[in-house]
C-alpha cells in the first residue's frame, strides 16, 4: 500500500528498565510505582504523537515496552525492533507501524574497517602523531529498512546513541589510581575529552555506515537518535556532511549529505524554539531527525516533502521525572508528504 504521507520521531525513554532490576552504576532500580508511571505517560506520549516509525534509546528491557504496547490505545499497532533488550545493558530500538517493516533489523556493534583514526598530519609537522583506537559504538546501531510504497527502493533508516557529553570517570583507572596526585584535579577535563572523543569516533563510524548505503544510490535514509550533540557540532558536521541549504528557485541536492529537521523547520518559522535537553539551566538539542536529500524539498531527486517538525518538551520542566514517569530529552517528530519532484 502507498503511503502519500508518514512521520517518524526520536524518544529518548529515560533508562527504561523493569521495576527493581539494575540499571548503571549508582542508579537506583525503579520501583513498582515509579514503572507503572513511566508506562503511562510512555504510552500517552506514543498516542500523542502517532508517528509511523520511533527511533528508541535507553531502553533496557524489551518487556518493559512491551507493557506500553498493550495499552488499549497501542494494542497491535507496532512491531517493536528490541531483540537485544534483554535487561543487562542499554539498547537503541524501534516502533514500526505493523505493515511497514522490510526484512529483519540488524545491529551494528563493531566499527566499520574504514574507520581508522591515526595521523602524523604531514601537513602540519608540528602537530605530534595522533592514533585513536575505539573498536565499536557504546550504544550498538540499530538499522532496519521499511517499504512506504509499493515500489522501490526501501527506506534505510537508522537509530543511534552516541556517548553523552557527561565526563568519563576516570578515578578507577589503573593509571589514575597509580598517581592520583596528578590526575585529581583534572578529572573533569580528562573526562570531558575521553567522552568527546568517544563520541566524535561513533559519529565518523556512523558516517562512514551511511556513506555505505548512499553513495552512487538513490537511497532514502533516515537517521533517528540522541546524538548528544548540537546542531552545528562538529560531531553532527561529520555525520551530515555539511550539505548546502538551498533557497528561492535553487535545486540540486546532496547524494551523501543528510540535512537536519531541525534545519528545515528554521527555514519555516520566524522563531526557532528548538531544545531537547535541559542541564544547568542550559537548554540544547541533542535529540535529531536527519534526513536523505530524497527528503529535502530542493532535491532533484526529492520523493518526499518536509512537512514540518513538532517537539514535545513540556515533560523537561518536571523537577522530579522518577515521579511523574516522564523522560529527560523532548520527543521530536517530523512529517513528510509524498511528492517527488517534477522534472
Amino acid at each position: 500500500m502507498d503511503h502519500e504521507t508518514f512521520s517518524v520521531a526520536t524518544f529518548n525513554l529515560y533508562n527504561f528498565q523493569l521495576p527493581g532490576l539494575a540499571m548503571n552504576p549508582f542508579q537506583k532500580p525503579w520501583t513498582k510505582e515509579e514503572f507503572n508511571h513511566k508506562v503511562s505517560w510512555t504510552a500517552r506520549m506514543l498516542e500523542n504523537i502517532d508517528a509511523d516509525i520511533v527511533g528508541l534509546q535507553e531502553l533496557w528491557n524489551a518487556e518493559a515496552m512491551e507493557t506500553v504496547l498493550a495499552r488499549q490505545a497501542l494494542e497491535d499497532k507496532y512491531d517493536l525492533l528490541a531483540t537485544p533488550a534483554t535487561g543487562t545493558k542499554i539498547v537503541c530500538a524501534a516502533l514500526v507501524r505493523k505493515g511497514l517493516l522490510s526484512g529483519a533489523p540488524e545491529w551494528v556493534s563493531t566499527f566499520p574497517d574504514a574507520v581508522k583514526l591515526e595521523s602524523t598530519d604531514p601537513l602540519d609537522p608540528q602537530s605530534p602523531a595522533i592514533s585513536v583506537h575505539i573498536p565499536g559504538f557504546s550504544r550498538p546501531v540499530l538499522h532496519f529498512r521499511v517499504a512506504l510504497r509499493d515500489a522501490p527502493p526501501l527506506v534505510d533508516v537508522f537509530v543511534a546513541h552516541l556517548k553523552s557529553k557527561l565526563p568519563t570517570q576516570v578515578n578507577g583507572e589503573a593509571w589514575y589510581d597509580a598517581d592520583p596526585a596528578t590526575y585529581r584535579d583534572h578529572r573533569n577535563a580528562l573526562g570531558g575529552a575521553i567522552s568527546t572523543i568517544r563520541r566524535t569516533a561513533e559519529a565518523t563510524a556512523l558516517r562512514v555506515l551511511l556513506t555505505g548505503v548512499m553513495k552512487g544510490t538513490e537511497t532514502p535514509v533516515l537517521v533517528l537518535g540522541d546524538l548528544n550533540d548540537g546542531q552545528h557540532s562538529n560531531t553532527i558536521d561529520i555525520l551530515t556532511e555539511q550539505p548546502n541549504y538551498l533557497v528561492g528557485e535553487s535545486h540540486g541536492g546532496a547524494d551523501i549529505g543528510l540535512y537536519t529537521a531541525q534545519t528545515l523547520q528554521e527555514y519555516r518559522d520566524t522563531r526557532d524554539v528548538y531544545y531537547t535537553h535541559v542541564f544547568q539551566d542550559l537548554r540544547e538539542s541533542l535529540d535529531h531527525v536527519l534526513v536523505s536529500e530524497q527528503f529535502y524539498d530542493h532535491s532533484l531527486r526529492r520523493k518526499w516533502l518536509f512537512d514540518g517538525l513538532v517537539i514535545n518538551n513540556d515533560h523537561l520542566n518536571d523537577e522530579d521525572h522518577k515521579a511523574t514517569g516522564t523522560t529527560d530529552h523532548g520527543v521530536v517528530k517530523v512529517s513528510f508528504r509524498w511528492r517527488p519532484f517534477a522534472t
